[in-house]
């Protein structure tokens, strides 16, 4: 039988501190207000959470740190719920696993504009027309199987469009040698994609969200000619979930990074998802989780300024999302990444690219094997970041 924590907390103290482990849990407050807030030089406001609300869910269902610190404003009463406690909790209380999931979705939708903006002092307005701007972008850098699809949404979406008539003769043109495919939804709920192809753009309408069963899925934006990648997400990962639970336009694109095979969810089965499989339920919260959280560091990094202490920041959150056990003895590591990836992992633009570059290469605690990272000392890679955002935050 599932036994919940009442935990009381005077107005003034803290119920979870940034960057502390103490993760194996989350409230549910009961009474009171808690603000949460965000170390300084985030661009992250302070929130401010009442009854019904959550804290500390993010990290405890990603098993990372805490990502911000929560205050009690008044004395509090809340109901501690243990990690491994939230599948039993949810199998009878299907609202409470909605809210956090839509809570994740909402959250998410801000961090994806908050990100796009800090890394390229832009954002993207969710019109068709940036449906139009996507495949423009895919078709400039040779990848036309993306921006073929997107034209096509264009077409059907705006078909009377300012874009239309370039758009339909882009289609016609590219079309005889396209290996795209599902340019309209179908009843099946297994879709193979192969690589390079586009499985939905940014600002397209649609309801269903995906589980990669084989391969990987880049999710990504364009903004003002540049794209940035948010995320490259793998087996077992869950994506589209915004667009099913707000029912508003897709905020990314979500691109075959290799040939993938996903599963399809669409309203109605979601729906019975949630009320009959509190397993897959969670496992969607907790890949939510880990999304957003990683949203939140990357908007650390987008947030420092120096290209050299960004590159080793975003190698250290790599490090971070793989949850790799770093002890007090000397551990290397061999990444798959170049140094091109990472800069491109930054958005660093292209005039900057190659100084950053010669800097991390010539870093004490970096070697470069057959083109790619090595890691020489892991813990001290993670205390360089560290420092790094420390500094930046300081400032």
């Amino acid at each position: 039988m599932l036994q919940l924590q009442i935990v009381n907390f005077r107005k003034g103290t803290y119920l979870v501190v940034e960057g502390k482990a103490d993760t194996d849990h989350f409230y549910i407050i009961q009474k009171g207000s808690v603000q949460c807030i965000k170390a300084t030089g985030s661009g992250i406001a302070p929130v401010l959470y009442g009854p019904g609300d959550f804290v500390g869910v993010v990290p405890c269902m990603s098993g990372h740190l805490q990502i911000e610190t929560a205050i009690a404003v008044t004395d509090v009463m809340a109901i501690s719920v243990k990690k491994d406690q939230y599948p039993e909790l949810i199998k009878n209380n299907t609202p409470v696993a909605l809210k956090i999931i839509k809570t994740f979705a909402n959250r998410m939708r801000v961090m994806n504009e908050m990100l796009t903006k800090a890394t390229l002092n832009s954002v993207t307005k969710e019109t068709y027309e940036q449906i139009f701007n996507v495949a423009s972008f895919y078709e400039k850098t040779a990848r036309s199987d993306i921006a073929i699809y997107a034209y096509y949404q264009y077409l059907k979406t705006k078909p009377t469009g300012p874009n239309a008539d370039i758009a339909k003769q882009k289609f016609i043109a590219l079309k005889p040698k396209t290996h795209a495919v599902y340019f309209e939804p179908t009843e099946d709920m297994s879709r193979s994609y192969p690589k390079d192809t586009m499985i939905f753009s940014e600002s397209q309408s649609g309801a269903d969200m995906f589980i990669i069963q084989k391969g990987e899925v880049t999710i990504s934006k364009v903004v003002n000619g540049n794209e940035v990648i948010l995320c490259v997400l793998k087996k077992g990962d869950m994506f589209g979930e915004m667009a099913l639970l707000e029912n508003k336009p897709r905020s990314a694109n979500a691109i075959a990074h290799s040939d993938c095979v996903v599963m399809v969810i669409n309203r109605s089965n979601f729906n019975q998802m949630v009320s009959t499989q509190p397993q897959l339920v969670s496992k969607l919260t907790t890949t939510l989780a880990e999304r957003l959280w990683s949203m939140y560091r990357q908007l650390d990094n987008a947030n420092l300024r120096d290209p050299l202490a960004k590159m080793i920041d975003m190698l250290s959150l790599q490090i971070e999302k793989q949850k790799i056990s770093i002890g007090t003895t000397k551990q290397s590591m061999q990444t798959e990444l170049t140094p091109k990836d990472l800069a491109n992992m930054c958005a660093l633009p292209n005039q900057y690219q190659a100084k950053a570059i010669y800097e991390l290469e010539q870093s004490s605690n970096i070697n470069i094997v057959g083109g790619k990272i090595f890691i020489k000392d892991l813990l001290e890679l993670t205390k360089q970041a560290a420092f790094y955002r420390k500094q930046n935050n300081i400032s």
